[in-house]
């Protein structure tokens, strides 16, 4: 039997494990089984924890990205297959990968298309952070090379997915679709809300159509290593405890909020701040995410109860010195635990810069 294929891409913050989610729904729905991939440069993945909460069946690709780690993509569908038996593969990569048409999609099609039928490649965007890089907004943004890594993201999709457009009004919504048209006119734009529901069903109903199928775009490999090498990386878990019970979702917005004035304080540019927060009992999550230094945080699942105790992960990305981040965040946790007399142990920690992209496989043409 054939599966389907269905990588959405998209940089830091953009939304897709929500949209996942909710695409995942979407397919359950109709009779389909669906099986998710999640990818991250290391261990204590946010994402991967809000995935086993839905009850998807998930599997975690750890240490570079797909275009990287190639064996362990095609490993991680073999085991899904055994376990779980999706048709539907839902894949997930690094949001700071790129080139993801010439290292997997055509290296799937080439090598594996006795068992997958590849979907178009959707690439998710966040209205502001896209509107400030295409100079229709003023704001905090990254720096060129960081730049060069999006740009590329967008260059190579099939499907430009504008998440969060409740974010928009009907002008600014106008403007950016025309602005990406104009920009990368390969691409198809759809205009979508994971968040609400809206139009979901648009972009869902693309991505049985066949992907793009000329030549890869041309990289510049040494220009992408140093994009990738100026984001910081931060995987943090932590457990929390407490004589009596506290709230859990003013813990998270606290220690978000506190993060975020410290990484401001020192000109330090967000891509992602994600957390989850989950009970030492029952089956609750808390998720928070905050997606640019000037931003708000916000939280697309709520504990329903206090807690005394639970397993916080904080995973932050972010245009600065991984010491500098792991110093703030792990700072911010002590000054925020203390204050709501609560005792925080840090279980696991990594920090660092991503390596340079070494693709397992790179076709310029499927």
């Amino acid at each position: 039997m054939i599966a389907d294929y269905v990588m959405v891409g998209g940089f830091l913050g953009a939304g897709k494990t929500t949209a996942m989610l909710r695409l995942a729904d979407y397919l359950t729905t109709r009779g389909r089984r669906v099986g998710l991939i999640t990818n991250d440069q290391s261990h204590g993945l946010v994402d991967t924890s809000i995935v086993m909460a839905q009850g998807y069946p998930v599997e975690e690709i750890t240490g570079g990205c797909f275009c990287c780690r190639f064996k362990s993509l095609t490993d991680a569908a073999d085991r899904l297959a055994l376990n779980a038996r999706p048709d539907v593969f839902l894949a997930e990569p690094v949001g700071s990968c790129t080139d993801l048409r010439a290292t997997v999609q055509y290296p799937l099609r080439r090598l594996y298309g006795d068992d997958y039928r590849v979907a178009p490649l959707s690439v998710l965007v966040d209205p502001v952070r896209a509107g400030r890089i295409l100079g229709l907004e003023s704001g905090r943004s990254f720096s060129p090379k960081v730049l060069y890594v999006y740009e590329k993201q967008l260059e190579e999709a099939d499907i430009i997915v504008i998440n969060k457009c409740d974010l928009l009004d009907a002008a600014g919504r106008g403007a950016l679709e025309r602005a990406l048209t104009v920009r990368f006119p390969q691409a198809q734009i759809a205009t979508v809300s994971a968040r609400t529901g809206e139009s979901l069903e648009n972009w869902f109903g693309r991505l049985s159509a066949p992907p793009g199928s000329g030549p890869s775009m041309d990289v510049d490999y040494d220009v992408y290593a140093e994009g990738e090498a100026l984001l910081g990386w931060l995987n943090a878990t932590c457990r929390v405890s407490a004589s009596s019970p506290f709230d859990g979702n003013r813990f998270l917005r606290r220690l978000a909020g506190t993060v975020r004035d410290r990484l401001a304080v020192a000109g330090i540019e967000i891509a992602h701040l994600k957390m989850t927060l989950a009970p030492d009992t029952g089956n609750d999550l808390g998720v928070l995410n905050l997606v640019r230094t000037d931003g708000r945080s916000e939280s697309p699942h709520r504990l329903a109860e206090d807690l005394t105790g639970g397993e916080l992960i904080l995973n932050l990305r972010a245009e600065g010195d991984p010491d500098h981040l792991q110093a703030m965040a792990l700072a911010g946790l002590e000054h925020v635990a203390r204050e709501m007399d609560i005792v925080s142990t840090v279980e696991h920690s990594e920090h660092f810069r991503p390596g340079r992209p070494e693709p397992t496989h790179r076709m310029a043409t499927p």
